[in-house]
Formats: C-alpha cells, sequence, structure tokens
C-alpha cells in the first residue's frame, strides 16, 4: 500500500501533465477545426461557389484539423503516430479499391461542382439522357425528362461523356424545314414565311431570321427557316410557327408536298380471256394404267407415239 500511494505522485506528475496537454490539444483541434469550416465557408460563398460544393469543402476541412489533433494528442503520450497513419493509409487503399467505382463517380462529382458545366434548373444532354438538372450530388446527378420522370446518372458515366447544355446560353436558334411543290413560286413562299416571323414578336430581330432554299428533294423544294428565340420561348414558337406556316400555306395556294401511291388496276376482260385461253390448251392423251383406269402420258410418252405414228 505504502509503494502504490507513493506511486500515486509520480503517476500523476508524469502523465498527469500529458493528460492536460492531451485535453487541451483536442479542446484547440475542435476549436480550430470550427474556425477553419467558418473561414472556408465565407471564402467560398464570397466566390459564389455551388452550396454542394461548399458544405462538402467545409466537412472535409473539419475533419481533417480534426484528425490531426487527434493525432497530436497520442503523440503527447509517446504513442507513435506513424504505425497508425500507415494503417489508415493501409485501410485506405483497401477501400478505394473495393470502390473504385464509387471513388470515381465521387471525383466526378467534384469535377462537375468545381467547372460548373451546368448548374441545377440547366435542361442537358449526356450519357444517353436529356432531362432538367434537379440535383447535382457527389456521386450522381438526378434529372427530370420533359414528361417529369427522375433519372440518377452517375457522375462519372455523366462528366466522362459528352454534355449539351441547352440552357447555358440565353438565346437558341429554332431550324424548320418545309417543302414545297415544284410547281409552287418559290418567291412568293419566300415572303409568306417572313410575312408569318415579322408577326411573331417572340422571334428576335437580331440576329435576322434565315430562310433559304436548303434543298431539290425528289417531290419537293426545301427551304430552311432559322429564327432566334429566347431559350425559354423555345418550344412554343417552335410549335406555333410550324402551325402558322400551314396556315399561311394553304390561304395563299403554296403546295405542300406529300407521298403518294398510284393503284393500277387490270381489267376483268384480260383475265377473262386469259382463263379463255387456258381452257381451249388440249389436254394431254390417257394410257391404260396396270391397276386399271387411265392416267396421263408423260410428255417424253407422247413424243414416242408421234414418232411411231399413233
Amino acid at each position: 500500500m505504502t509503494d502504490m500511494a507513493d506511486q500515486i505522485p509520480v503517476f500523476l506528475t508524469t502523465y498527469g501533465i500529458k493528460i492536460v496537454g492531451a485535453i487541451i490539444i483536442l479542446l484547440l483541434g475542435r476549436l480550430g477545426a470550427g474556425v477553419g469550416r467558418k473561414f472556408v465557408r465565407s471564402m467560398l460563398e464570397k466566390s459564389k461557389a455551388d452550396p454542394a460544393i461548399i458544405s462538402f469543402t467545409e466537412n472535409i476541412t473539419y475533419f481533417l484539423i480534426l484528425t490531426f489533433a487527434v493525432l497530436a494528442a497520442l503523440a503527447k503520450f509517446g504513442i507513435q503516430t506513424a504505425s497508425f497513419i500507415a494503417v489508415l493509409g493501409a485501410a485506405g487503399f483497401a477501400i478505394g479499391f473495393a470502390l473504385q467505382g464509387s471513388l470515381a463517380n465521387f471525383a466526378a462529382g467534384v469535377l462537375i461542382l468545381v467547372l460548373r458545366p451546368f448548374k441545377i434548373g440547366d435542361y442537358i444532354m449526356g450519357a444517353g439522357e436529356a432531362g432538367t438538372v434537379k440535383e447535382i450530388a457527389l456521386f450522381t446527378t438526378v434529372l427530370a425528362t420533359p414528361d417529369n420522370v427522375k433519372i440518377m446518372v452517375p457522375n462519372g458515366k455523366l462528366f466522362g461523356d459528352t454534355i449539351k447544355n441547352v440552357s447555358a446560353f440565353d438565346t437558341r436558334r429554332i431550324d424548320l424545314v418545309i417543302g414545297i411543290g415544284y410547281g409552287s413560286d418559290i418567291q412568293k413562299a419566300h415572303d409568306v414565311i417572313r410575312e408569318v416571323i415579322q408577326k411573331d414578336d417572340r422571334i428576335l430581330r437580331d440576329p435576322t431570321a434565315q430562310v433559304a432554299v436548303s434543298e431539290l428533294a425528289d417531290s419537293s423544294v426545301n427551304l430552311v427557316i432559322r429564327p432566334w428565340v429566347r431559350k425559354g420561348d423555345y418550344w412554343d414558337v417552335r410549335f406555333d410557327l410550324t402551325r402558322k406556316l400551314k396556315e399561311a400555306f394553304d390561304a395563299n395556294g403554296i403546295e405542300i408536298p406529300f407521298p403518294q401511291r398510284v393503284v393500277h388496276a387490270i381489267p376483268n376482260s384480260s383475265l377473262d380471256s386469259h382463263h379463255a385461253e387456258k381452257a381451249r390448251e388440249p389436254e394431254p392423251p390417257l394410257r391404260p394404267s396396270i391397276a386399271g383406269g387411265e392416267t396421263l402420258l408423260s410428255p417424253h410418252e407422247i413424243s414416242v407415239k408421234k414418232g411411231v405414228g399413233l
């Protein structure tokens, strides 16, 4: 008991200071992690970064500072942290190898958030899918199709493919092709198209809409119509312009050709004469059969009989 009582002051003297130092390091580390998180958030918010990348970066900063504080507290007790770092590195390698697909999606998600090829609300096409961006997560991007179907696209597949951002610019060009008959007046059709375009206030005056002959097809002269509109008016103008052009062409007597099929019917008299000729053909002669009765002669037998004078 005396020896134990003598060792308590030594223990408290030796390890008490280390324990207090470790606690102070942990408290300072936690405080520093919180300050670092707020600092990173404020810097990213000033640079108008995406909310998702702000949240991700501040959390990474917090846990990195906290991990450093824990390792420093362990070193205060004389524990070799190099072994812990080696174990963590080996575990990280094993986990990374097992989750390489997920990590590829994670890396692609970070790149999407940093490079920002699209943002929430944009209509994009990529990885064989198309839709409005509803959410950009670290592993997947959520799209909503025009018929309101939710699609989750892996970021690795999306970022590794060609991305078409339809909403990237404020204006879009409508491409329409309308065919008129070869007998129709091209200049008149051109004037009618220009008149329809001028009456629609949603079509931009600058740049000027293009109207030109694009092709001399098999059964029509194809005209290309390319007006510019604001991106929000694209589909409404496209549908309305197609209808108004058809109505204007009909009102001005401009033909829009369509595929036709001509069917030639054979007169009944021709069929009757064909059957009559078949009926007048002589029937081949008959010969007695072994089993009784008669059978038709073959062409060879007929030629032999003719040769012997029968």
